[in-house]
């Protein structure tokens, strides 16, 4: 009797001093937050959610591989917060981030969302890495802590618009955008562009992001006999809006700018979608090296499709955790110094920034719809 008491006695010691074994290691663990900004509801809610779940999925593997930062066991969390695509609840949720002592910022999608919050981010020196918003006036405020991993639109909308006045041969140009900071934007690189490969511009019109109904905007410009009719915006309007050409009898060829290249617009648009032409960011993810399994990863784990977007920041949130690894500090002022110098084979391609934070060499890749499916044209890369 004894002897099963003393040996209980010495069972309740072990499991005690492993208790305390693990106790110890849980409390040396240092929990280091990702922020993640982007529209979880309203209009760009799909995107945003995109972009969220790329992240995602980027913290779950860094966390399975156990990672150890400056000789301490890390685990990372993401912070998530929804901006509703609304300038000013962008610039609260940007506080709400640096009040939560975030390391690191992965958004925002929309580009006048981003422009105010960048600020909130660089006065507080946490860096912030774009996957989505393209407008070039993010980078050029001299803010040493922002970041892109994504062409601008005077690149992307500019190969758009080099590729109307001189491959297309289109002689009479129109434009039609939805009055926001990325679809403005776009729109004003693209007649850059036109315009410097000796293009012409015949009319000009704007929406805004709301809007479903395109009959005036299209019935003036129809009046000019257009042969090409590009578009800045997103999907589900570029959608409804090269439907409504086709019932008003246009035959202008429909060209458009990043976030139109999906499946939703396929949808929405329905034989309208047909012929229809886009210059999208960056090169088609399944002839990257790790494209193809990085699509049936996600597909695997959300049950759906990706859009355009969590590729993007799949990369940013790997290129941020290298750099604290790096680093040996999750600091943002130690690892940010290691970001600016950042040499990443990404799943979207190679990432380097230059001095203001832009991609070294970004691509774009012009998609048409064909069969119902959206099929690669060509790819061009920055030098």
């Amino acid at each position: 009797m004894r002897s099963r008491l003393l040996a209980s006695r010495r069972g309740c010691a072990i499991a005690a001093s492993l208790m305390l074994v693990a106790g110890a290691a849980c409390a040396q663990e240092v929990v280091v937050k990702i922020g993640v900004a982007s529209p979880l509801t309203g209009g760009g809610a799909a995107y945003g959610k995109d972009i969220e779940n790329g992240v995602r999925l980027a913290v779950e593997e860094a966390n399975a591989t156990h990672p150890a930062i400056g000789g301490k066991p890390v685990r990372f969390v993401i912070d998530s917060q929804d901006d509703q695509s609304d300038p000013r609840i962008g610039v609260q949720v940007a506080q709400q981030l640096v009040d939560d002592n975030v390391a690191v910022v992965i958004g925002h999608f929309n580009s006048g969302t981003t422009l105010p919050a960048s600020k909130i981010y660089a006065k507080a020196g946490i860096p912030m890495i774009t996957p989505a918003a393209t407008n070039p006036a993010i980078t050029q405020g001299g803010f040493p802590t922002i970041y892109r991993v994504i062409a601008t639109d005077s690149q992307n909308a500019g190969n758009a618009g080099h590729y109307a006045a001189t491959v297309t041969k289109a002689k009479r140009i129109a434009i039609i955008d939805d009055r926001t900071a990325f679809g403005q934007g776009e729109a004003d690189e693209f007649e850059k562009a036109v315009k410097a490969n000796g293009g012409a511009i015949v009319a000009r019109e704007f929406t805004n992001d709301k809007a479903v109904d395109f009959s005036a905007q299209l019935t003036s410009i129809k009046r000019t006999n257009p042969d090409l009719v590009f578009f800045g915006g997103l999907d589900a309007q570029a959608a409804m809006l090269v439907k409504r050409m086709r019932q008003l009898g246009m035959k202008a060829q429909f060209l458009a700018g990043g976030g139109v290249m999906d499946a939703n617009f396929i949808k929405l648009a329905g034989d309208s979608a047909d012929g229809a032409s886009v210059w999208e960011y960056g090169q088609p993810l399944a002839a990257l090296p790790k494209g193809k399994d990085f699509e049936a990863k996600f597909r695997q784990k959300y049950g759906i499709d990706m859009l355009a977007y969590a590729p993007f920041a799949y990369d940013a949130t790997w290129v941020a955790i290298t750099a604290m690894e790096k680093a040996g500090s999750i600091t943002p002022a130690r690892f940010n110094a290691v970001l600016k110098a950042t040499n990443y084979d990404g799943i979207t391609g190679k990432i380097a920034f230059n001095a203001a934070g832009d991609l070294k060499s970004p691509s774009s890749t012009l998609y048409q719809v064909k069969n119902v499916a959206w099929v690669p044209v060509t790819t061009r890369t920055a030098d």
